[in-house]
This record gives C-alpha cells, structure tokens and sequence, in this order.
C-alpha cells in the first residue's frame, strides 16, 4: 500500500480520538505530538508539519462542532480537512484529443510511466500513439516500443536520428490520426541548458497542451526544488510522481511538490503496467486514514472490468441478500482483474484498519482456489449453495484437485459473506452511503430492495 507507514501511524491516532471518552486539551495536544512524529517520519517538512499541526490544535480547541456531530467526529474531519490540504488540490488532467510531451531527468522512470499513461488513455477509450524522442539513453527506444507492444499502443522512433525536435515533427505527422500523441524526451542527470533548448525545440514543433514532469518520490523533499526548476526552464503543466508504493519518503515529495503549486496528476503505485493513479488529494487522504475510497474502486472497476452491466446486476443482488455462489464467483473475478488483493481492499471503508491481520499472499491464493472449486461446480449447484453436501461435496474437491475440507472452507467463506451482505442490506443508512460513494454506477431501484 502506498505511504503504508504514515497511513498506520495516522489511523491510530483516529482511532485513539475515536475511543476518548471526550476531547479535551491534553488530548489534543498528545494527538498533535503524535500527528507530528508520523509526518516527520514520512519525510514532511519540519515546518510545514508544525503548520499544520498547529492548525489542527488551534481549531480542535477552539471550533464548536456542528449540529448534530460530536466533537470526536468534529475533531477526525478537522485532521482530514488539513491533511488534504497538506497535499493541494488540482484539476486532473482533461479527458480530451490533446499532445503531451513528457520531461524529467534520468532515471526517474519517465519511459515506464509514459507507457503507464498510454494505457491508462486507452482505457478511456482513446487512440494513443508514443513517439520516443530520447535520442540519447541507449536502449530508450527500444524499451517504449516493448512497452508499446505490451499495451497495443503504436510507437514512432527513428533509431539513429540525434535530432530530437524532427523525430517529434515527423512522429506527429505519422500519428495525424491519433486523439492523444504522447513524446517521451531526454533525460539528464542535471536539468542543464542544452536539456533545456531540447526541450524548448520539442514544444515550439509539437506545442503540447500538457507537459508533464516525472519525479521519482525517493528523492523526498528534493522533489519541489526540481519541479520549480522545470517549471520555470518549460513550464510544467503538470506532475506524476512515481514509485510511491514502499518508499518513506513519498510524503515529503508529495507535500514538497504541492507546496511549490505544482499540480499532480498521477502517481505511480508499483511496477506493474497498471499502476498509475489519478491523484486526487480527498480520496488519497480518505483511503490512508482507513476511510476507504470507493469512488476509485467503482472507477477501477469501470477500467478493468468489461460488462458494466453484470457488475451492476451483482452490485444489486449484493446489497439485497440475494446472493449465489454465482454472483460471489463474479465478485472474485471481478476483484482479480482489479489488481493486487490489498489495492483493492484498501479502497473498502474500514479494511485498511486491518492491516497485520490480513495475510494478503495468503488470501490471493485462497481467492485462485475458491475460483478452481466453483468450476467444479455446476451452474444448480452455484445457484443454491445449499444443494451442496455430502457426496456433491466429495465430487467437487475431487474435481478440483483439493480436500473437502476446501470445499467447506468455501462454502463457510460464502456464509459469512452471504450474512454479512444481508445485515448491511437491513441498514438504511448503510445503503444510502452505498448508493452516493457508487454514484457512477447506475443503481436505480437499489434503495426499494430489502
């Protein structure tokens, strides 16, 4: 999970506000301490986390909740608010036919995470084309168009051409009919002045609505002091920030760039091809303080998975208690194209609270054979799951190449989950909440289902 250190220490101090028997001044400020030690610990600014606390005990003391909300509940909206704030606000990068011209220095992985926004693009339903115009990293070309052919996006390069702006001339020729041309430029290891008349030289032929600067988080704080320098040699439109996934120092850089203005797009959550997030400072903050995010889930859901309209059917059948073996087959495969178990789980309210009491290896290989013993199944049998005993039990596992005793397991597994669905469908409140976070999905009539 990303920022999983910060997210840990900041959930506790929720937690620890949540459980008070009232708010009073030395909690505040013991929370405040605590508040300070997690942020320092993530690389923040030592005097942007004094702000900030600051801030956070001078309005848990002296500003009356609203009506009708406690003053605990007053005081965790209060560390949300700043904590958003913290990290700024800007508008994500526009949906529309545009060119875009990526600029960083070397090593910073601007290549990987041009074929990152590439697929992310296409998935939006646009038509893509990568012009490779760093003509001085060897291997540069031949790594965007591997990627290119991993994620059926056509690439344009000229191997041998030293002249970066005429490659970029030409590409953009050659992809006249693309919505979307994305130019993947030189690296330095300096932002030094003939990087700098190369990329001036790029944006004077391609003129790019959006050019977007790549930073690797690892370098913490740093990362303002170069998003200022960029912005002021080409003018930065916009900012991603990659391998936030397991680094200390991903706070320090996010703060470090927000407080220069800059606006981030994306951030780069894992290795993986897929792992580019739209950042948005509400949701980020919303999932690292365990209050789930299912405005990106429903999101990611609409990217991976391709009928909309089953998953809309099994979201129906899910908060109305009817709820098959078939419909928890969907859910599992559904959940498996959306990436890596604890990415997904952490966009659910409440899951990122149990972290150290999930094993998350563990339970992706659970889901894999939960998967392998429903196609054992047949359809009857996934329908009513309570058909299934006895030798059916015997004939299943048999099938699967597992015990019965995984058999049961899964059929436990679909009780409890079957229970579970059916309380929250009782809770009105529950569905409400439901029905605004899924607000992209067409819910009609889940608010009469019982």
């Amino acid at each position: 999970m990303v920022l999983e250190g910060l997210g840990k220490s900041l959930r506790d101090v929720l937690e620890r506000v949540a459980k008070s028997s009232q708010v009073d001044e030395e909690l505040v400020k013991e929370i405040s301490k605590e508040l300070q030690r997690a942020l320092l610990q993530a690389d923040v600014n030592v005097q942007l986390v004094l702000e900030i606390t600051n801030r956070i005990q001078e309005r848990a003391l002296n500003e009356k909740p609203p009506a009708g909300k406690s003053s605990r509940d007053h005081v965790i909206g209060i560390i949300k608010k700043e904590m958003v704030e913290l990290l700024g606000t800007g508008k994500p990068l526009e949906l529309k036919p545009q060119t875009i011209m990526m600029v960083g220095l070397y090593g910073q992985g601007k290549t990987t995470t041009t074929g990152k926004l590439a697929l992310f693009l296409t998935k939006k339903n646009y038509s893509v084309g990568l012009i490779g115009a760093d003509v001085y990293r060897p291997g540069a070309l031949d790594q965007l168009q591997q990627l290119g052919l991993k994620i059926g996006v056509d690439v344009y390069g000229e191997p041998g051409n030293k002249n970066a702006a005429e490659i970029v001339k030409n590409g953009m020729k050659h992809f006249a009919d693309k919505k979307i041309k994305i130019i993947d430029t030189s690296g330095r290891h300096a932002l030094e002045q003939d990087l700098i008349q190369e990329l001036i030289d790029i944006a004077e032929v391609a003129k790019p609505e959006e050019r977007v600067l790549v930073l690797d988080s690892q370098v913490g704080q740093q990362a303002g002091p170069q998003a200022d320098a960029f912005n002021k040699a080409v003018g930065v439109t916009g900012v991603i920030l990659t391998k936030m996934d397991g680094t200390a120092k991903g706070g320090g850089a996010l703060s470090a760039v927000a407080r220069t203005k800059a606006r981030i797009i994306f951030i780069g959550t894992g290795e993986h091809i897929r792992d580019l997030e739209a950042f948005n400072s509400d949701r980020f903050i919303s999932r690292l303080l365990g209050m789930g995010d299912l405005a990106s889930l429903v999101e990611l859901a609409k990217d991976e998975i391709d009928d909309e309209a089953a998953m809309e059917q099994l979201a129906k059948n899910m908060m109305s208690g009817r709820f098959t073996l078939n419909d928890m087959y969907q859910q599992m495969a559904a959940v498996s194209k959306m990436g890596p178990l604890q990415k997904v789980m952490s966009m659910i309210p409440g899951f990122s609270n149990m972290e150290g009491k999930i094993d998350y290896e563990e339970s992706q290989k659970k889901l894999y054979m939960f998967k392998v013993i429903m196609d054992s199944m047949t359809h009857e049998e996934k329908d009513d799951p309570n058909k299934i005993k006895g030798k059916r039990i015997d004939r299943i596992a048999k099938g699967a190449g597992v015990t019965t005793a995984d058999v049961r397991g899964l059929l436990k597994q679909y009780h409890q989950s079957k229970k579970t669905l059916s309380a929250m469908s009782k809770d009105r409140k529950v569905r409400k909440q439901m029905m605004k976070q899924l607000g992209g999905m067409d819910m009609e009539g889940l608010q009469d289902l019982q």
